[in-house]
């Protein structure tokens, strides 16, 4: 299984970006896929999850901010982030996990917000 993130770059204060990330290979009964984030200097952390019936959770810093969403036929998932802010720039990353089975990273997608 592969992941592959896309949709980074440099985003004025207050601007938006989505973010995607398809997931490919020999994929079975998804339970979560997820978007975390890391900063430098700082702990990898986790920014927003949905579930494989579509519910989904936020960190408090990105709530309200940010949303989730999924693409089944494609396995793709999303993350639109609007009104973004300097504490927003990081690596962010997409976590797959399967249902009682492994867990899967990919590689990150880079976003700066600066003016």
């Amino acid at each position: 299984v592969q992941l592959q993130a896309s949709g980074g770059g440099l985003v004025q204060p207050g601007g938006s970006l989505r973010l995607s990330c398809a997931a490919s290979g020999s994929i079975f009964r998804i339970n979560t896929m997820a978007w975390y984030r890391q900063a430098p200097g700082k702990q990898r952390e986790w920014v927003a999850t949905i579930r494989s019936g579509g519910y989904t959770t936020y960190g408090d810093s990105v709530k309200g901010r940010f949303t989730i969403s999924k693409d089944n036929a494609k396995n793709t998932v999303y993350l639109q982030m609007n009104n973004l802010k300097s504490e927003d720039t990081a690596e962010y990353y997409c976590n797959l996990d399967i249902l009682n089975g492994p867990n899967y990273w990919g590689k990150g997608t880079q976003v700066t917000v600066s003016s």
